[in-house]
């Protein structure tokens, strides 16, 4: 019997190829959208689970509140969370932190140097609750002792090349001096899918060793609360219930910060809390992350668009094999005759349907193989491939294939095989009402999410389009920013050559200016501490970011003076002043920016470290319009040197960066030139953004035209239901307009509903992601106008296609039968 409904289902796909192509390319494409954005999800939920202990990992992190609002949320501790808390908490079984800096790092031995951004000191245990696989040296001792380094296997290769350089010296480069470091391990490059890119780690105890030699105490990195920086990590013994550890965190932290009689009058107050390594990558968005997190209120939202676009796809097999029925109803009538049962006939059906979802399912698994390089350069991942995704999501895509098989398999077998044999061979084809409103809903179904994905898809772009095009308060069009140079210099010949090197600068006829800062438009500002006005008013502490430039910054990058004057260029009058944000003098209390002209505000203990505010700044976008504007203070200081900006102009960028390049070649010899567009690299903020809006319109897309092919199943269906009342309108004088109006308004009206039934699910949806950006667009009434416009066009075209060909149809072979 198997053997014969195979040979059925065969003749009927080879007989219908059109429809067959039909069916498979919905069922092709729906199911390959899932299996790509089944990988891309699978990717994202995956970071740091490579872990084995991953689930009883928890990173420390800390919330400054002032005046009980919630000032600094930190993705860093304090050094002193990490042994104290280890000490007093029992269900700890190891604690850990490293601390992010920047290193000249070089091989002196091969004259190789290299600008590291990502370097970490790190505490021995560290080793242990990262799970890095040493292939060289001892991971029990490894960062154990003052200089010493541990790095990865490519970075090996690039300091060493084929040497083993285990024992061996790098060099540290800062400030005219260097300090060796001996490479104690070598281990095995770290995972991609992890929050943080390790590749050089130096031991804790050099830190030690740096910050005694600025004459702190030689244990302050193990006692000390006075400042956050430090990546704190816990691993929990089996069996410990973090949340009764958190619980524990309030009165932790006040006992050893918040309630000493030193900080009670500072007027801030710190609180600790625990997050899951397996949830920083894609739902930690505190400050001073380690590396660019993921949005996992995005990858929930495109997981939810993989569930739509295969159940269009579904839909729309249902449509069309229900298009079919009235084609196939005489088979089952002669079938029945003959003596088919019709748990036969359903089985014939659901064969049917079988087969040509594993069709699709090969084509899909092969477009997919084919695409996913394309698909990993379009979501800027390195994805693992279809194969390699976790076992647990194949067995999600796997139920929800064998449920989707059978549920739009079983709604067309039953109504084909319903079909009584008398009424059908006498003609008589007419369905039950409640087949026709369960056909409607569905058509009604596929519409409203695709009218969700085509509204969600204008308002990501428009979102994208407002953060582009907002006015930053700053210009950073055409500005050539340079790393600034940190490795051969003493502090002390520092000034002499960087001014010669400013002097040089302005001499090439494609620069306007040039301005050194500590930090530029597009990096986020870690260095703050409290503020409180000396003067009257209020004596509440206040946050304020910290930015060090030197005497052209302002006007480089046109910056707005709302009240006071800019630094002075004359050497000794900028001593003890500051110039504030808008933002910063509504923080401390003032009521307009020229009241805050001459105050004297403080950022110590006392009045003798106050400063004087000599001017205000209209508030400018420091980040991206995700994040708010922070309050900031700035300083002057022309020693400042991590970042230079060269104002150019004209239209030969890329010769003036040569041009530049050899001046600093010649004035900063041991410094590697390490430069970009700062306009690039603001925007590059916007990535992520950017990706899930070109993601979600291409599915919405594919979502729409799958929809389409159900429709144009449907209105056939209808077409066809209704050959005999076409001819008789048209023999009684119908025009093909109004034929092909009576044939479409059906379909025209369950688009409208499902208009009305996207457009409140859409705004919710949509607000709820627009709540990530601190600067948002809104939510216009003429984008649903558009995307329901958009939807009836399509619509209209669809059908209205088959509606034209049945209007124009001679009516006298459609009535040649009566």
């Amino acid at each position: 019997m198997l053997q014969s409904f195979l040979k059925i289902a065969f003749r009927n796909l080879t007989k219908r190829k059109g429809y067959a192509l039909m069916n498979i390319a919905g069922l092709a494409i729906g199911i390959t959208c899932c299996l790509l954005i089944f990988e891309y999800v699978a990717y994202e939920r995956s970071y740091d689970r490579f872990n084995d202990n991953a689930d009883r990992i928890f990173r420390v992190q800390d919330e400054e509140y002032q005046n009980g609002r919630l000032v600094v949320p930190c993705a860093a501790a304090m050094p002193g969370v990490a042994p104290f808390m280890k000490r007093e908490f029992p269900e700890i079984e190891e604690a850990g932190r490293i601390r992010k800096v920047e290193f000249l790092l070089g091989n002196d031995a091969r004259n190789i140097r290299f600008k590291e951004p990502t370097v970490y000191y790190t505490d021995q245990s560290m080793i242990d609750i990262l799970q890095l696989q040493l292939l060289d040296g001892d991971s029990k001792t490894a960062l154990s002792r003052p200089g010493k380094v541990i790095i990865s296997r490519e970075e090996a290769r690039k300091y060493f090349g084929n040497e083993n350089p285990l024992g061996k010296t790098l060099s540290v480069h800062s400030s005219g001096n260097t300090r060796p470091l001996e490479v104690t391990g070598i281990f095995k490059d770290y995972p991609s899918s992890s929050h943080l890119k390790l590749s050089v780690l130096v031991s804790y105890p050099t830190y030690s060793q740096v910050i005694g030699s600025y004459g702190n105490p030689n244990d302050v990195l193990e006692t000390s609360f006075g400042w956050t920086d430090f990546y704190t990590y816990i691993l929990l013994k089996k069996g410990s219930d973090p949340n009764r550890l958190e619980a524990k965190l309030p009165d932790f932290i006040d006992r050893h910060y918040n309630n000493l009689p030193e900080n009670k009058s500072v007027g801030d107050r710190f609180s600790l809390s625990l997050m899951p390594l397996k949830n920083i990558h894609l739902y930690s968005h505190y400050t001073e992350e380690a590396e660019a997190n993921g949005d996992g209120q995005s990858v929930t939202f495109l997981f939810l668009i993989a569930f739509f676009i295969i159940c269009i796809a579904w839909i729309n097999y249902i449509n069309l094999a229900t298009a079919r029925s009235l084609e196939r109803a005489r088979e089952v009538g002669v079938r029945k005759v003959l003596g088919a049962l019709r748990g036969e006939l359903i089985g014939q059906f659901m064969l049917e349907s079988l087969l040509l979802n594993l069709i699709a399912l090969i084509v899909a698994i092969t477009v997919t193989l084919s695409i996913n390089p394309l698909f990993s350069l379009l979501s800027g991942r390195t994805l693992p491939g279809l194969l390699n995704i976790p076992t647990d999501y194949k067995e999600y895509f796997l139920a929800l294939l064998v449920i989707g098989i059978f549920l739009s398999g079983i709604y067309p077998a039953l109504v084909l095989s319903c079909y009584m044999p008398v009424k059908v061979l006498k003609g008589i084809f007419k369905n039950a009402a409640g087949g026709q409103w369960l056909r409607k809903g569905l058509i009604v179904g596929q519409f409203a999410a695709s009218i969700i994905l085509i509204a969600g898809t204008m308002i990501v772009y428009r979102q994208m389009h407002y953060m582009q095009n907002q006015d930053l308060g700053a210009n950073i069009n055409k500005t050539v920013v340079i790393k600034g140079a940190f490795g051969g210099l003493t502090d002390s010949a520092y000034n002499d050559v960087f001014s010669a090197f400013k002097e040089d600068i302005l001499k090439l006829p494609g620069v306007k200016s040039i301005t050194s800062s500590s930090a530029v438009m597009g990096e986020e500002i870690l260095w703050s501490t409290n503020w409180n006005k000396i003067r009257g008013g209020s004596k509440q502490t206040v946050n304020l970011f910290h930015l060090g430039v030197d005497d052209d910054f302002i006007g480089s990058y046109g910056l707005k003076i709302i009240a006071g004057h800019p630094f002075s260029h004359a050497v000794g009058e900028n001593k003890r002043k500051i110039i504030l944000n808008e933002t910063a003098v509504h923080a401390l209390g003032y009521s307009s920016p020229q009241k805050a002209i001459g105050e004297l505000i403080s950022g110590g203990q006392n009045e003798m470290d106050s400063m004087e505010v000599t001017g205000v700044i209209s508030d400018f976008h420091n980040e991206g319009l995700q994040k708010s504007i922070q309050p900031l203070v700035i300083f002057p200081n022309r020693r400042t040197h991590e970042d230079y900006s060269v104002k150019i102009e004209g239209e030969h960028a890329a010769s003036t960066v040569g041009l530049i390049k050899k001046i600093w070649d010649r004035h900063f010899t041991t410094d590697p030139f390490d430069y970009f567009f700062l306009d690039e690299f603001f925007n590059h903020q916007y990535d992520e953004n950017r990706r899930f809006g070109t993601v979600f319109g291409l599915f919405a897309i594919l979502a729409i035209t799958i929809a389409c092919f159900g429709l144009l199943g449907l209105s056939a269906y209808n077409v066809l239901e209704r050959t005999k009342e076409i001819g008789v309108r048209k023999v009684l004088g119908a025009s093909v307009n109004n034929l092909v109006f009576g044939l479409s308004k059906d379909f025209l009206i369950l688009v409208a509903i499902a208009f009305v039934v996207a457009i409140p699910i859409t705004v919710i949806a949509m607000k709820s992601w627009l709540q990530g950006f601190a600067y948002r667009t809104g939510l216009p009434w003429w984008i649903f106008a558009a995307a329901g416009l958009l939807s009836i066009v399509i619509a209209l075209l669809t059908v209205g296609y088959q509606a034209l060909k049945a209007a124009l149809a001679n009516p006298v072979t459609s009535l040649r039968s009566e």
